[in-house]
């Protein structure tokens, strides 16, 4: 069944002039000629992504859309009309958040986040505001040192509320964020601590060591692209620090002290310099 507000793998079923027929076996839906990949024959299986049109038809395109039915997104809004907001979603068409579905007027101009779902009465894709219900720790699909998908949801007096993968309420503590953080962003991070009382510790970035490898890849490369040194230390000043390396003071030390353990750097008193061999 061809599902609206969802990729979907078709097939072409036939070609017209006005674009490409598409079917799952059961249904057809139409790929509009300027969408339709060059060189396309019947019997192709695409990826399309399915909406309804301005005119209120089913229809599908190769464009990708900010967001599906069931993501959180931020999304900018480009229209206001009596009955709600418009907001662009990479498509043609606006993507429709409803009056009711607003927890304030949206402004034209403003950005929100939003969670995209398929409304029941008109099967359209829409947008509500309202994201608190969809959250619940109550049961957890997560344990700790999990890696997670997390979006920054609101700033709080302790850091920042993010949303986990889509189901979960977690906290990410401000002085353990070394990156400039705003509503709607999208970070991976892991489980650092979950609660007797079902609220959740989180990082950004990976756990221990399997972090400590990718940051290594990332020293070892930037040396490779300065001539094999770099004029940082254990007294550089942090914010120095994640201003080159994109890390924390704490993971610098920690990874510069594993290269050396390895052999792959020298330590001097101006830098780290990188062990060539001969």
């Amino acid at each position: 069944m061809i599902q609206v507000g969802q990729y979907n793998r078709l097939i072409v079923q036939r070609l017209k002039d006005a674009g490409a027929f598409l079917s799952d076996g059961d249904s057809d839906v139409l790929l509009p000629k300027r969408f339709v990949p060059k060189g396309t024959k019947v019997g192709d299986e695409l990826t399309v992504f399915v909406y309804h049109d301005s005119e209120d038809r089913i229809i599908a395109t190769t464009q990708h859309p900010t967001a599906v039915v069931g993501d959180i997104a931020l999304m900018k809004v480009v229209g206001t009309s009596g009955h709600g907001a418009f907001l662009d979603w990479g498509l043609m068409k606006d993507l429709f958040v409803p009056n009711s579905k607003q927890l304030s007027s949206m402004r034209l101009g403003g950005e929100y986040l939003v969670h995209v779902y398929l409304d029941e009465k008109t099967g359209r894709v829409a947008a509500s505001q309202y994201i608190e219900h969809l959250l619940s720790n109550e049961e957890l699909t997560v344990k700790e040192k999990d890696v997670v998908d997390l979006i920054v949801y609101r700033e709080t007096d302790l850091g920042w509320a993010v949303i986990i993968n889509k189901k979960h309420i977690g906290l990410l503590y401000s002085n353990e964020v070394f990156q400039p953080l705003q509503i709607g962003d999208k970070v991976t991070g892991y489980i650092k601590t979950i609660r007797e009382d079902g609220k959740i510790d989180v990082a950004i970035g990976k756990q221990g060591y399997q972090r400590v490898e990718d940051e290594a890849t990332k020293i070892l490369r930037l040396l490779e692209e300065n001539n094999g040194y770099l004029p940082y230390h254990d007294k550089s000043d942090p914010e120095e620090i994640y201003s080159f390396f994109g890390m924390s003071k704490k993971a610098f030390k920690m990874t510069v002290g594993k290269l050396y353990k390895e052999r792959k750097i020298e330590l001097t008193k101006t830098g780290i310099k990188a062990v060539t061999n001969q």
